[in-house]
């Protein structure tokens, strides 16, 4: 697994890039980050010490199932789930959906970040 580039930049700043993008006034360099956090707290509300407990739990036990996960974790399935698609939607995990099951994979173990100061 390679690192996941994340960067940190303000609400206003990733509004303006966003609109540089959509107008062609701006293409993103291949080696920018694809994710995109308004601040480290944020980052690190993602990358709390329980959510890396549990995608150690999964990458060490591969569960076939939230509820097989639920016994691992002893976390209730709801506060999983929620918890799940969040990671999902940052690309830290993938939630494959089987029949009447949902199988979580480990996508990103490490991470690699970029920020800088604004500087008037």
């Amino acid at each position: 697994m390679k690192a996941l580039k994340v960067g940190i930049i303000s609400k206003d700043e990733y509004k303006k890039r966003t609109i540089e993008i959509a107008k062609g006034v701006y293409k993103p360099k291949k080696d920018e980050p694809k994710i995109w956090f308004e601040s480290i707290k944020s980052l690190a509300q993602i990358l709390s010490n329980e959510n890396q407990e549990l995608l150690k739990v999964i990458l060490e036990n591969k569960p076939s199932s939230l509820s097989e996960l639920e016994k691992l974790t002893g976390r209730k399935k709801p506060n999983l789930s929620r918890t799940l698609k969040t990671l999902e939607r940052y690309g830290i995990v993938e939630l494959h959906k089987n029949a009447k099951t949902v199988v979580p994979e480990v996508k990103a173990i490490r991470f690699s970040v970029e920020f800088g100061l604004d500087v008037a």
